[in-house]
């Protein structure tokens, strides 16, 4: 076999197993970028361009390589799927840059993070004045979510019938049928009340998927079953 066809069926079987391996681990390998799986892309790349080009060294230990990172990461990926404390330790957790207008200086610089780039993060969330900003965080894929300032929000419709026009950081209270205390410790809501709102509703929290104050101070609850869903 020449080397020109030999090169060309490396580089049609790579973009085949690259193509299988993005299929099988989901989209979130390319949305969710957590420190595993932006490791897993580079990984994985380098060995499809190695497997394309470096004619030298024997297809199987390339094939071999896919293998072994793909039961890596897929792996990774159940067990994070299956403990919210494992997928934290593997991808991180989201950083509070802005807490209630105020710049996090002692967290910028622990994350690397300047100010400069603080500001074009804002800028594209098409937020020019830092003063608007009441809650500015940094996700574990990187990009930042804003929550502006009362006064700076856009009104909607629903916003037109509010008899206030306060708003605040959603807290989450459930998730995956946990208790989340250290949100509600660093909150205004404390477990009595979360308690005497489940009592109200008859239900508990083993059998609640998810659970969240939200901006207005309504509690959404979201069960495990679909089909039932309630807010107040």
């Amino acid at each position: 076999m020449s080397v020109f066809l030999e090169i060309i069926i490396r580089t049609i079987t790579a973009f085949i197993i690259l193509w299988l391996f993005l299929h099988i681990l989901g989209k979130q390998t390319i949305f969710q970028k957590a420190y595993h799986l932006f490791i897993a892309t580079i990984t994985m790349g380098t060995i499809a361009g190695n497997l394309a080009f470096n004619y030298k060294l024997g297809f199987l230990y390339f094939i071999l390589s896919f293998v072994i990172m793909g039961t890596v990461i897929f792996t990774l990926n159940i067990l994070s799927v299956k403990s919210r404390r494992f997928r934290e330790k593997i991808a991180g957790r989201p950083t509070t840059l802005i807490k209630e207008g105020k710049i996090m200086e002692e967290t910028l610089q622990k994350i690397g993070f300047t100010i400069d780039m603080l500001k074009q993060a804002l800028r594209e969330k098409d937020v020019f004045n830092i003063e608007e900003v009441d809650w500015a965080i940094l996700e574990v894929n990187g990009s930042i979510s804003v929550l502006k300032k009362a006064e700076y929000q856009s009104i909607t419709r629903k916003d037109l019938n509010l008899n206030s026009s306060s708003h605040r950081i959603p807290v989450e209270l459930i998730m995956e049928g946990k208790l989340l205390s250290d949100n509600l410790s660093n909150s205004p809501y404390n477990e009595a009340w979360l308690q005497a709102e489940l009592q109200k509703r008859n239900t508990q929290v083993p059998d609640i998927s998810y659970a969240v104050v939200g901006t207005q101070g309504n509690l959404y609850i979201d069960f495990y079953q679909d089909k039932q869903q309630q807010s107040t």
